[in-house]
């Protein structure tokens, strides 16, 4: 399974990777873990990226796609993988096109957790933080049954400042400006699989399921 995951901030991106990773034992693939691991390892790469980390600039695209090109190349990699957070915008998914082509890796689908915004907004601003051991908790979908305070130490729960509404809202503007292209570009490509994701849990996973056995 050679996947890309794409979405929304709040449409379970997150957890369908898990559930794959656990299921099939593949890599998941992180942009941003990929950038902490070169910067730690003091790589080439890392010391690139970190120049323009610390000066609060955007990592360029090569930079990105050569730290991809060292990471397919892993033994975890051979049964397959998830990409989440990469490509963002349409230059890379063309880098990203160029550099899979060179390895001889082709995509089994573009996976689009298709979720309308009221939903985030709804998922996103109901979500809570326990200050104390870090615990996640939603007011609606999986409350505290002690209220303001985890289940697990009893430590105050918070709203972090990126799930307040007005954040949320701009996060996904920023989202549909760049990702509507991207969208595009691999539905003409052949590749896009729009899955439902208003849902939660099991029954997304199953429909990425159905879907790339469709196309198997």
């Amino acid at each position: 399974m050679r996947i890309i995951l794409v979405g929304p901030p709040g449409a379970g991106k997150g957890t369908q990777a898990e559930k794959i990773v656990a299921k099939y034992g593949v890599a998941h693939i992180s942009t941003g873990d990929i950038l902490r691991a070169n910067v730690k390892a003091g790589t080439e790469l890392g010391r690139k990226a970190k120049s323009f980390m610390d000066a609060g600039a955007l990592v360029p695209d090569d930079v990105i796609v050569g730290m991809m090109r060292g990471r397919l190349a892993e033994d975890d990699c051979r049964k397959g993988f998830i990409l989440d957070g990469f490509p963002r915008t349409v230059p890379q998914a063309e880098a990203l096109a160029s550099l899979l082509a060179e390895l001889g890796i082709t995509l089994d689908g573009v996976i689009l957790l298709d979720v309308d915004d009221e939903t985030v907004v709804k998922r996103l601003c109901g979500r809570r933080m326990c200050k104390k051991c870090g615990r996640i908790y939603h007011v609606v979908f999986n409350p505290s049954s002690k209220g303001d305070h985890c289940d697990s130490c009893g430590g105050d729960l918070y709203q972090r400042d990126d799930d307040r509404e007005a954040v949320i809202r701009q996060r996904l503007a920023v989202y549909h400006d760049q990702t509507a292209p991207l969208v595009d570009y691999y539905g003409k490509a052949g590749f896009l699989l729009r899955v439902d994701a208003a849902e939660t849990g099991d029954k997304v996973l199953s429909r990425i399921e159905a879907m790339l056995e469709r196309r198997a």
